[in-house]
């Protein structure tokens, strides 16, 4: 049976994956646990960070030094992790902050219904690009201005919002709240 190019290419992606896994996922699992302090933890982040090497079909291009790239990918994940949870603490306090205000506290559906826009907020952040994630990160969560994140990124003020742009649009069909 001829295979033809474009069925190969799933086949040779799936074998680089599995080699790549089976060769650093112990190194990358130990790295993080040292890192985390949590074999939990760590665990999840390693998981997370091979499925977005899977979804990332070019990912495996060109790889010189796997460790350091795995390394990186899994710094990243752990940079969305913690903001994400910065942001949802945020939101606990202010909710915290708002319930001893109003004479009436907000009911649980409610704070569930919030803490499930921010899950589809997280996979909309997901979905889109690196860059375009961390600037919608860095706009939205630590407050930087467009001309900061710009220089930070090394993009112009431009690219910046058509990030931004992306992000919302991204959000806004990830979450069903948002698209009505």
């Amino acid at each position: 049976m001829v295979m033809s190019a474009a069925e190969s290419i799933p086949q040779q992606h799936a074998h680089a994956v599995h080699i790549l896994y089976s060769d650093h996922h112990g190194w990358l699992s130990g790295w993080l646990r040292k890192r985390l302090g949590c074999a939990h933890n760590a665990a999840d982040v390693a998981q997370d960070t091979f499925m977005r090497i899977i979804a990332s079909r070019d990912a495996l291009l060109g790889v010189d030094q796997p460790r350091a790239w795995l390394a990186t990918t899994a710094k990243r994940l752990i940079i969305d992790r913690a903001r994400r949870q910065a942001l949802e603490q945020a939101y606990l306090a202010e909710m915290a902050l708002l319930a001893d205000s109003l004479p009436c506290h907000p009911a649980p559906d409610e704070t569930l219904m919030a803490l499930e826009a921010l899950d589809q907020i997280g996979a909309a952040l997901q979905a889109i690009s690196a860059r375009a994630r961390e600037a919608f990160l860095l706009h939205y969560l630590d407050q930087q201005t467009h001309a900061a994140i710009a220089a930070q990124l090394g993009v112009s003020t431009r690219m910046v919002q058509k990030y931004l742009v992306q992000a919302l649009l991204e959000c806004r069909s990830q979450c069903a709240a948002l698209a009505q």
